[in-house]
């Protein structure tokens, strides 16, 4: 359901700048999904494991894992939500360029109409190819300036 108050994004209107945040958060979500971050995580495991010979305490040897593995997690879900809020705002464009597009077609077709309308579309679904690399959190908001300069 389309929000009164929110006008529709279309792939031309999203903003090329990226923030730093989300430059890191897109970075951080490539390393996590690969083997090398597990394997990092495993290791971290196996160094934990033996301390409990240095440390001699129970409590203070679990703490030490578990205080470690909350902040990680913590973090790594900040920066994980961050990058999916992209990939869905992206997505969402794409889909918005391809269904403006599919309509004015349908339009085209059952009135007989010009290619003016046409044109824009085939623009704004070319547009849509890689938007993910541009999508950002912070500058896609509203007070932004569209691709024509206007507010």
């Amino acid at each position: 359901m389309k929000q009164p108050n929110r006008p529709v994004l279309m792939p031309s209107e999203v903003s090329e700048r990226v923030g730093p945040f989300d430059l890191f958060a897109g970075w951080s979500s490539r390393i996590a999904s690969r083997a090398a971050f597990f394997t990092i995580c495993v290791l971290l495991v196996v160094v934990w494991l033996p301390s409990f010979f240095l440390i001699h305490d129970l409590d203070t040897w679990q703490l030490i894992i578990n205080t470690v593995t909350t902040i990680i997690t913590f973090l790594m879900v900040a920066l994980l939500q961050n990058s999916q809020t992209r990939t869905d705002q992206a997505v969402q464009h794409k889909l918005n360029a391809i269904a403006d597009g599919l309509a004015d077609l349908m339009e085209h077709i059952a009135a007989g109409g010009d290619r003016g309308d046409l044109g824009q579309d085939l623009v704004e679904l070319r547009t849509a190819v890689g938007i993910e690399e541009h999508e950002s959190t912070s500058r896609n908001g509203r007070g932004r300036e569209t691709a024509n300069g206007a507010r």
